[in-house]
């Protein structure tokens, strides 16, 4: 289940502002941001053989504050990697930010995360089989805590963090319901 994203400027589309990591766009009436240079986002549900999630941690500029999420990242942003497709994407995220490795991937789900903002197209991604082989923390100018929380625990922690002032990342909750895990939250 492979979906692709498409340029969604057309003809008819408005370019208000191109930076170098996204374009604002203007089409029938819509302002709308859209990547420059990616081709969608692979979002990680990581669960150890232990039943601890992997969950990241980093300070985000937009929202002012950190934020606690599942690992994720984008497919074919650079050079090295324009023609990854969302396993290749999931894998190399899951390494960089966590250090584990993955033997089993599947890719469950690709939808827009907030499709009256951007045409950005998320897939979520089942990790299993994992093996630490790394420290994580992400890649240069990324400044990632790396979080191995068991799921009996997962609820009264991420309350915690929030209480703490955390932000967390609904995708926690739609990536557990996409692998069959309930949370009591």
């Amino acid at each position: 289940m492979q979906e692709t994203r498409t340029n969604s400027v057309t003809p008819m589309s408005e370019i208000l502002h191109e930076g170098r990591h996204l374009k604002l766009l203007r089409h029938a009436g819509w302002e709308f941001a859209e990547r420059v240079r990616a081709s969608g986002a692979a979002v990680i549900v990581a669960i150890t053989n232990d039943d601890k999630l992997l969950l990241v941690e980093q300070f985000r500029v937009p929202v002012g504050r950190r934020v606690i999420e599942l690992p994720a990242g984008l497919v074919g942003d650079d050079s090295a990697s324009e023609q990854e497709g969302i396993a290749e994407a999931a894998r190399r995220e899951l390494f960089e930010e966590t250090g584990y490795d993955a033997r089993e991937l599947k890719h469950v789900l690709t939808g827009p995360p907030s499709s009256g903002m951007s045409s950005e197209l998320v897939s979520f991604v089942i990790a299993g089989d994992l093996k630490k082989h790394g420290t994580g923390g992400g890649v240069e100018g990324e400044s990632i805590v790396v979080h191995e929380i068991p799921l009996s625990a997962l609820g009264v922690w991420l309350k915690e963090q929030q209480c703490g002032g955390a932000l967390l990342d609904p995708k926690i909750f739609a990536g557990l319901s996409l692998a069959g895990r309930t949370l009591q939250f």
